[in-house]
Order: structure tokens, then sequence, then C-alpha cells
């Protein structure tokens, strides 16, 4: 491994290029429903990645499926998916996976970057996930920079919607799994460089409660109340919070007008977060369970959309296999590479589900994530970035 060190050294002078390129795609707002904003960093993407000679596609996603307060079903058109590939005719394959779009819509206050007095970056996307597409992009550079290209075959797969659970790439994302025999994804690591090993699987579940509106002051006893109906279904729910490896949050509910009217209406919304398919394979039986008892009062009807968008990605011989090959090439880069389980969810657990093992932070330290707060260690981008490079490098060998 000695011998692949050498073609890292160009690394060493682009840590301001990677950081100015970070900023520029942040200060463009491209939340996951910000379809303008998304197309705008596409087009940024695009232009950058062309420098790599892969053949680029935009691939459409599916639409994305939603239930309203009102109780119906509609769609929600999602950006499109850049999809790169390369060397396909080599012996070994890899997919490089992240997501460019971000949690922040185009309204929240949280818009621009800029640089703490630490050093840091302060932006919306900074580590999650924009600067792990830098260093993608230049781990790349790098592999094709060196007499190994072409001794691997990659693609690249920047989805628009990773932040809602990826509904309208999942696809592209099962399929591509089925054809590659390693993934690498560029989530950011933990704020102390600490890489994933397992992840928790994790679901959102809708719940629509009808009822009988009435009267409340003439035909009170006609009614029957939706919303307090769910109000106790979801306290069941709640009470399921037994195991610490299983986790009930009711994040949301609607419903209801008039206050001398009987509601008959409610709509509530969990996520769910379990360990191991056992876990969620329970879960949903116990959701099944609790629509059937709703579904038996007099004058209730439930019914219940969603499902497990993330299975649980847990460490088997494979994943561990590989983890090992990264602790190496941290070693050899004199990075002590570390590990530790979390209860976040990413397109990681997709891979594994198809059956691809794969690592899924590969990209630089950052932290407070889902914040105003948010913020990228910059004097990590190079560090990340070699250690994403000597992994492909070794792969080839």
């Amino acid at each position: 491994m000695e011998n692949l060190i050498p073609h890292l050294a160009w690394l060493d002078d682009q840590q301001q290029p990677m950081v100015d390129l970070v900023q520029e795609l942040c200060d463009v707002n491209s939340g996951t429903l910000n379809l303008e904003g998304l197309e705008n960093v596409k087009q940024r993407l695009v232009k950058e990645f062309k420098q790599l000679d892969g053949e680029i596609s935009l691939v459409d996603t599916q639409p994305w499926k939603v239930v309203e307060d009102s109780g119906n079903v509609s769609t929600q058109p999602l950006g499109q998916i850049i999809h790169i590939t390369k060397w396909p005719d080599a012996p070994k394959k890899v997919v490089l996976c992240i997501h460019y779009d971000t949690v922040y819509s185009v309204d929240h206050p949280f818009q621009t970057c800029q640089l703490t007095e630490g050093g840091q970056l302060n932006g919306p996307g900074v580590s999650d996930a924009k600067g792990g597409i830098v260093v993608l992009l230049n781990a790349l550079r790098t592999l094709e920079r060196s007499p190994l290209a072409g001794k691997i075959g990659w693609e690249v797969i920047l989805n628009p919607d990773e932040e809602i659970g990826s509904p309208g790439s999942e696809f592209l994302i099962r399929q591509r799994a089925t054809q590659c025999d390693v993934g690498m994804l560029f989530e950011p690591t933990l704020p102390d460089g600490t890489m994933v090993s397992w992840r928790k699987g994790t679901g959102n579940f809708s719940f629509v409660v009808r009822g009988q509106a009435a009267h409340t002051g003439r035909e009170f006893e006609k009614g029957r109340n939706a919303i307090v109906a769910l109000s106790r279904l979801l306290d069941e729910i709640d009470q399921l919070n037994t195991d610490p490896e299983v986790t009930f949050n009711a994040g949301r509910i609607s419903g209801g007008g008039p206050l001398n009217m009987v509601p008959d209406l409610a709509v509530g919304r969990i996520n769910i977060r379990v360990k191991s398919l056992e876990q969620q394979s329970a879960v949903e039986l116990e959701l099944a369970d609790l629509v059937e008892k709703y579904n038996e009062i007099d004058g209730i009807s439930v019914e219940m959309a969603g499902k497990f968008t993330s299975p649980p990605k847990p460490i088997d011989e494979a994943s561990e296999k590989l983890q090992q090959q990264i602790e190496q090439c941290g070693a050899a880069l004199g990075q002590n590479i570390t590990w530790k389980g979390t209860g976040g969810a990413c397109d990681g657990n997709k891979f594994a589900d198809a059956g691809l093992p794969n690592v899924d932070t590969f990209g630089p330290c950052g932290g407070n994530i889902h914040s105003s707060n948010e913020y990228l260690v910059t004097q990590s981008m190079v560090p990340r970035t070699k250690l994403a490079a000597l992994t492909l490098l070794n792969l080839c060998e």
C-alpha cells in the first residue's frame, strides 16, 4: 500500500479550492422541495464532474407520494439524479453515492456560509452533504490521475431527495447495488472523525383517522371524535417505547375545525427507529394490530400509510472486511480510524439491504447537522479525501 501514497501528493495543495467549492455549492439553496435551487446545484455539479470524462446521465426521480392534512394522497415532483459511469468493463465495480439536497427550505433563515474564528465553515449543507460531494469528486480525480485508472469501474449517484428518505431515487440505488461490488457513501463523519459502522433503520408512518361530525350542542352524542381517537392511538404507540433500541416518536398531528363541531378527521405522523430486521417485522405487526383495533371502534376508521424507507444496516462479514481495509488505509496515512453505530439512517441502509457491502461516512468531519449551527472542519477536507482516494486505489490492487 505504501507504493500508492505518492499518488495522493497533489491533494496537499487542494484544501482552499475544495473549501471554496463547498461554499459555492452551499450558498445556493437546495432544500429537497426547492426544485429551482436543486436544478442550479445540479448544473454546477455536472460542470465539475465532466472533468472526469465519464458518461453522465440525468435520471428522473419517481414522484413522492404524500399524505396531506386533508387525508388525501398527492404526488410531489422531485429533482433529477445525476448518474455517472466510467470503465464499465473493469472486473470490479464501486458505486460512490451522496445527496445534493439539504433539509433547509428556501424560506429558512439559514442560507449562507461564513468562516468562524476557529477556521470552521458554518453553512447549510456544508457537512451534510456538500462537503462530501467535494471529497468524492477529488477522490475520483486522484484515481483518474493515477496509473491505476481503468483497473476498477466506478459510478456516481448524486441524488436530490435523501433528506426525505430517497423515495424518488431508491429504485436506482437498489438497481445499481446489484451491479457493483463495493459501496462508498460520503455522509459526514461524526465530529471527532469517528466513522459509522452500523445504523438503525427508520420509517415514517401516517395515520388518517375519520370519525363522524356533529353539532356539539344539539347532537353531540351522534359525533365520533377523530382527534380523541387519534390521540388514544398515538398514546398506545408511545407506550411501545420499552426498548431503547426501538423508538416511536409522534412527530405531528393535524385536524379539527370549529370548536362547536365534533371533528371528523385527524392525521397523525410518527417516526420509528429499529436496530434489527426482526425488530422491524415486530413493529410492523404491532402497528397493524393497533390499526385493526381502532377500526373496530364504532364510527371510527383508521388508514395507515408509510413504510420503513431505510431498513437497518447491521455489520456483516463483508462490511466488516471492508472496514478493516479502510483501517489499513488510514494507518498508512497516519490516521487512526475508529467506528461507532448510530441511530441515524442514510442511503447506505438501502445499499446494504440490497446486498451491497458499503461504508457510508467517507465525508469530511463536521457537526450540528440539520441546524443553523452546522459546520465543516475545513482542515479535514484533504485528509478525508486522501482516505477515500487510497481506498479506491487499494481496491484497484
